[in-house]
């Protein structure tokens, strides 16, 4: 995979998103599961896993934790994220942001953390500054290595890019979610701020998988969180309604080239980006991983397939993404 920056580190362009590593979103934790995943990523090259203290009520950190434990390579980078497990919407302190540190670092078995990230935090906990100020005192005091932020909209994440020491956003951009390229992205890459891509795939709609008669496990976000009903909307099939989603895939599909599968044109689309600095795609077994890390080796869409992506995205998408955006 090729290299590219974020902030102090050089990391792969694809990484490993952890929150249904343990082979379920809201199953029991498989920590079995959790390593053959980890070690199937790492195998392919993986060096940049992203996890956070909710997931799995701590057991992603864990099983990262233990990973770790046998895998001593200093290019692995990992990100945890906190701010959500016990703090929100209304418990930002500068001891709660320190006690969710001490807890991540001791899951994932370091002396700091490489990079965390506050975990998609009310907008006006980010307006009012504290919890920067927080994090740069963790960061004086050895606890956390970078900081940034996991953000829902692009206003959250231009009111970020104005702290001091930011080191990267986390935001949702895929072919259905543009709107982080008009203005966020750019700015972002002339301030040295990394950007880490989530929901690639848009909750599975763009692996080409997903059709009108698929059901969902009652514990699957894109069953129980279909409408936000749980948290933010945007989170789950980039904020579509399922069934217009599943419309707007059907002419994405159609544009597929020969030889590629349609989620690794959406990865290949996201890589595109030179503002980019690594995708998260998630996985749940290791096969997925496979799959997602082959993306790294397509060359470069043509200006005429972006172009008619373009195009659904503002026939089909564009003024229907509900939430935050």
């Amino acid at each position: 995979m090729q290299l590219r920056k974020l902030a102090s580190f050089t990391v792969p362009e694809i990484g490993l998103g952890c929150w249904q590593l343990g082979g379920g979103w809201r199953d029991d934790w498989d920590d079995a599961i959790a390593q053959q995943t980890l070690q199937t990523a790492y195998d392919a090259g993986v060096r940049f896993i992203d996890t956070a203290d909710v997931y799995g009520d701590g057991a992603s950190e864990r099983s990262i934790g233990t990973f770790l434990s046998t895998h001593r390579d200093p290019s692995l980078v990992v990100a945890t994220k906190l701010g959500r497990a016990g703090i929100y919407p209304d418990g930002y302190t500068r001891e709660s942001l320190r006690d969710a540190t001490l807890r991540s670092i001791e899951r994932l078995g370091v002396e700091a953390l490489d990079l965390t990230q506050l975990h998609c935090v009310p907008t006006d906990v980010l307006r009012q500054g504290h919890v920067f100020d927080w994090l740069r005192e963790l960061q004086q005091e050895g606890l956390i290595g970078r900081w940034g932020a996991s953000v829902e909209s692009v206003e959250e994440g231009m009111i970020c890019l104005e702290q001091q020491g930011l080191a990267s956003l986390q935001v949702i951009f895929n072919i259905f979610r543009r709107k982080p390229a008009e203005e966020l992205l750019p700015r972002a890459q002339a301030r040295g701020v990394g950007i880490i891509v989530r929901l690639p795939l848009a909750s599975g709609l763009l692996g080409g998988k997903i059709t009108r008669e698929t059901v969902f496990r009652q514990d699957d976000h894109r069953h129980f969180n279909r409408d936000g009903q749980h948290f933010n909307v945007g989170e789950t099939f980039a904020g579509l309604e399922l069934e217009r989603g599943i419309a707007a895939v059907e002419q994405v599909a159609a544009l597929v080239p020969p030889g590629l599968s349609m989620a690794q044109m959406a990865l290949r689309w996201i890589l595109d980006h030179e503002a980019v600095s690594v995708v998260i795609p998630g996985a749940s077994s290791p096969a997925q991983v496979t799959g997602n890390v082959t993306a790294a080796g397509v060359d470069p869409l043509p200006a005429t397939l972006h172009g008619a992506l373009a195009e659904v995205y503002a026939r089909h998408v564009r003024d229907h993404i509900r939430g935050p955006y």
